[in-house]
């Protein structure tokens, strides 16, 4: 398809503030200038609010890595081995800072640590320049920081907060669509699960777009804490449609589903379709209110009989808990959403789950995967460097410089190898090209004028490469690698047997790289996936054994921002992956239970809470174990829980049988009610 009119727009903002950094280079002498043009295509994003926030970060971190390289290369440079460790250490430490972070500050850390390298290699052969070369650098990265955020903001900025909110009204609509489908009775259609779990991704990639629009100049600029209160929201509902699904599910099996039920969730289903307006949530939720009933104690002798009894009343009551939460978190979010567009940052109504979604969302960290990577980009700085020493390449610090910065930049994906030899591939091709601009058409460029009519196609189609995500590598290559190739100085002085020497220096840097990478790093898709899982398993046996309060909207936090990171690699995975039979939603859903539980059981008698406490036990045992089905040694400890605590008259018996019929429901669906089978022989 041929690019829109954004993608033609986003190309000329960046192809002229690249000439607009290398004019301004050029006039006050800069040493080189092709670092200003370089910089313009790292920092340049289609949002103008992204860019001042790459740019903020990339300004502090060039700083700090200058800083780095200052104070490092003075004193070891006669010392190269201990030197090289020393840069290697620094730049493979900010990259396990960066991995962990999973923020736009991580960017930050990255730069710190391979600016460091882009500045202290060259500088190895003339140590005593470090601090001018230093200063030249910062000037340089600064001034096409600078170009980028300018040109970003002043010509026809793209603002985050409108396509943000678009997102936002995007994802809600489709949560709608699902809220229809499962008050309707078609909630969990496997057709439509893979879309369902797509949600939680998209959610996540709001949560990336909204870190960006602090440092945007639209109206909702000031409505980030309303945002990050809205995602909380958005996360909280998918567990909570999941829950409906089954639990209606599980009551038409059971013949519980009543008229007056139906009617009920028709009528919230069409509450919903209609927007989930504010006004009407509160006669709705009244409605809810005089539908739930009291579950009371077992009266019967028979605790198989009543068993058998009370079984649907439990179900129907976590059916009408969870239509509650539905229509209260349904009403939040219209209300923050149209605070979001209003922009005035103020919401004009009071909010459900107020103290519950106040605090900073945890992420998930990985922190076996970062130091696998910063030991990656520590070993291939180290074979650049050997190489450099023991082929005494003129331009082995190139290599260096260009290991370092590809081990960092793609250490965000399972497999970094072929992105980084895309990456190779492409620096050649443009090596090529550029090859031929030097030497067969630069020599005929005797001012400013003609120079830039000269670079402006070729800098254009770079970014127009950019607005491709598939190509977005190749844009990178060719615009960051280009520009340090065609090494642009205030007079023509190039030499072929130099340019090809660099030439090679700069594939053969992310060459290194990728082998590397290869050895250490790479792990696949469906091995990330993986540790995904298992991650999670950890956590929901730890929120098991645990006793105490449990942070449910923190909990669900962890838990849907690691199912934003699965769902592509399930994706990647493939439909042959045993993986991709695992109902992550349900997983979900034992880990509200369980922190529900966990809060419950302190407003029960001991014998309840010995109860209990051996259900949480085995729910703990079987995630600690390998990933398989959960035993009947587990449904028959939270059977003998559901027992005990039914016969109690505590406070919290209400929310401690709701937690284990939840329990209940998402690790065995397909179970019969409690006391089934022991009827079952009665009866025989």
């Amino acid at each position: 398809m041929l690019p829109g009119w954004r993608q033609w727009l986003f190309a000329l903002k960046v192809s002229g503030a690249a000439l607009l950094a290398l004019g301004i280079a050029l006039w006050v002498d800069l040493p080189r200038p092709y670092w200003a043009m370089a910089t313009v295509y790292i920092t340049m994003q289609p949002l103008s609010g992204a860019t001042r926030s790459k740019a903020l970060y990339r300004v502090v971190g060039t700083l700090i890595g200058v800083t780095a390289a200052v104070v490092m290369v003075p004193p070891l440079v006669n010392a190269p081995e201990v030197l090289t460790l020393a840069l290697a250490l620094w730049t493979a430490a900010c990259l396990y800072l960066s991995l962990l972070d999973r923020s736009p500050r991580a960017y930050l850390f990255m730069l710190a640590g391979y600016t460091a390298a882009l500045i202290g290699f060259p500088a190895v052969t003339s140590p005593e320049t470090i601090f001018d070369t230093a200063v030249s650098r910062a000037e340089e990265i600064t001034l096409g920081i600078l170009c980028a955020s300018l040109v970003a903001s002043l010509v026809v900025p793209e603002p985050v907060g409108p396509v943000l909110a678009a997102r936002v009204g995007a994802w809600l609509s489709e949560a709608g669509r699902w809220t229809g489908d499962v008050l309707s009775g078609i909630g969990e259609a496997p057709a439509l699960r893979a879309r369902r779990l797509r949600l939680a991704a998209e959610a996540a990639e709001i949560d990336a777009l909204s870190t960006h629009l602090a440092y945007d100049t639209s109206a909702q600029s000031r409505a980030v804490p309303l945002v990050q209160l809205l995602r909380g929201r958005m996360l909280m509902l998918l567990p909570v449609l999941s829950s409906l699904a089954d639990r209606i599910a599980a009551l038409s099996g059971l013949s519980g589903l009543t008229p007056e039920l139906r009617r009920l969730l028709a009528d919230v289903e069409a509450w919903s379709a209609a927007g989930a307006p504010a006004l009407e949530a509160d006669a709705l939720m009244a409605r809810i209110e005089a539908a739930d009933r009291p579950l009371s104690s077992r009266a019967s002798s028979s605790p198989v009989s009543s068993a058998q009894v009370s079984w649907p009343a439990q179900v129907r009551a976590s059916l009408i808990d969870r239509l509650r939460e539905l229509v209260a978190i349904g009403r939040d979010c219209r209300v923050l959403q149209d605070a979001i567009a209003r922009g005035d940052g103020s919401v004009r109504e009071p909010l459900a789950f107020a103290s519950e979604f106040g605090g900073r969302a945890p992420r998930h960290r990985d922190h076996r995967m970062a130091f696998r990577s910063a030991i990656g980009a520590f070993l291939g700085i180290i074979a650049c460097v050997v190489v450099w020493i023991a082929t005494a390449w003129p331009d082995g610090a190139t290599a260096a410089m260009m290991g370092a910065v590809l081990c960092c930049m793609f250490a965000t994906q399972d497999d970094p190898v072929p992105a980084i030899l895309s990456f190779a591939t492409w620096t050649g091709i443009a090596a090529g090209a550029i090859g031929v601009l030097l030497f067969g058409v630069m020599p005929l460029v005797h001012d400013f004028v003609s120079l830039a009519l000269v670079l402006a196609p070729v800098l254009i189609l770079c970014g127009l490469l950019m607005t491709v995500p598939k190509l977005l590598p190749v844009g990178l290559a060719l615009g960051v690698n280009g520009n340090a190739l065609l090494a642009i100085q205030d007079r023509y002085s190039s030499e072929f047997g130099a340019y090809v020497n660099s030439s090679i220096a700069l594939v053969g840097g992310i060459w290194i790289a990728a082998i590397v990478t290869r050895l250490v790093r790479s792990v696949g898709a469906e091995h990330g996936a993986r540790r995904l899982v298992a991650a999670s398993r950890a956590d929901l046996a730890r929120a098991a054994r645990r006793r105490g309060h449990g942070d449910r909207a923190a909990f669900a936090h962890l838990m849907l921002d690691r199912l934003g990171l699965l769902v592509p690699r399930l994706a990647a995975a493939g439909p042959d992956s045993d993986l991709a039979r695992i109902d992550t939603l349900a997983a979900l859903r034992v880990g509200m239970n369980l922190v529900s539980l966990r809060r419950a059981r302190h407003g029960l008698p001991p014998e309840a809470v010995a109860a209990l406490d051996a259900a949480l036990d085995a729910v703990a045992s079987y995630y600690e174990g390998p990933r398989g089905p959960a035993s009947g040694d587990l449904l028959r400890r939270i059977d003998a829980a559901l027992a005990r605590v039914e016969e109690t008259d505590a406070a919290g018996r209400r929310d401690a049988l709701l937690g284990l019929v939840g329990l209940r429901r998402a690790l065995f669906p397909e179970a019969p009610p409690p006391g089934a089978a022991l009827l079952a022989r009665e009866a025989a």
